[in-house]
């Protein structure tokens, strides 16, 4: 029997990106909506592991069954570090997507090109419905903050996160290249190199 496994996100981009990053294994994946969870854990933790966890072992608890959650976010070198663990609700809550990443280019307008370097980090975190930690690994993709947006795929702040080996922003590229190199599909393929998964696949 395929052993289930809850994806802890209310985010549909994450959900969709993490069900191709996921599709070859061998468990039988579950969203939030699957499981008619509609809470959300608060994200108290100070790190990108911390929320990871808080995520991973409270939706755990609640369904009863395996949980991979992640937490991730976008550290502007010029903003020392920020947004950081508040990448999501930057600017307060209420924002579009697309609020969130203007304020951003608002907030850097006077910083020259070969400062605005940033990266997107990203944690996931493996636990079980007794509040064990199976599993972690990290992500990171390194690139710059565009001048202007750009690119209709993706979603946050895709559209203004310029890789310059691509000469494009992550919004630019397709699905498939976008997973080779993006700090999510990074975490996933070294949570796959975690003694819990190698293991069991």
């Amino acid at each position: 029997m395929t052993q289930p496994i809850l994806v802890a996100t209310h985010n549909q981009g994450k959900v969709r990106e993490l069900a191709r990053l996921l599709a070859d294994l061998p468990f039988e994946w579950r969203s939030l909506a699957d499981m008619g969870i509609t809470t959300a854990v608060a994200e108290t933790g100070h790190s990108f592991r911390e929320n990871a966890t808080l995520k991973a072992t409270q939706y755990a608890a609640a369904a009863g069954c395996l949980t991979l959650a992640d937490d991730s976010g976008l550290e502007v070198d010029a903003l020392n570090g920020r947004p950081g663990v508040h990448t999501a609700d930057y600017g307060g809550e209420g924002l579009t997507a697309v609020a969130r990443y203007q304020l951003l280019l608002d907030n850097l307008r006077q910083v020259p090109w070969e400062q605005r370097t940033a990266r997107f980090r990203c944690v996931m975190v493996l636990a079980n419905p007794v509040g064990e930690r199976l599993a972690t690994a990290e992500g990171v993709c390194e690139g710059m903050i565009a001048l202007t947006p750009a690119g209709a795929g993706g979603f946050g702040y895709d559209p203004v996160f310029y890789l310059p080996a691509y000469n494009g922003t992550m919004a630019e590229l397709p699905p498939e290249e976008k997973n080779k190199i993006s700090h999510r599909g990074r975490a996933v393929r070294a949570l796959l190199e975690t003694d819990w998964f190698k293991r069991v696949v």
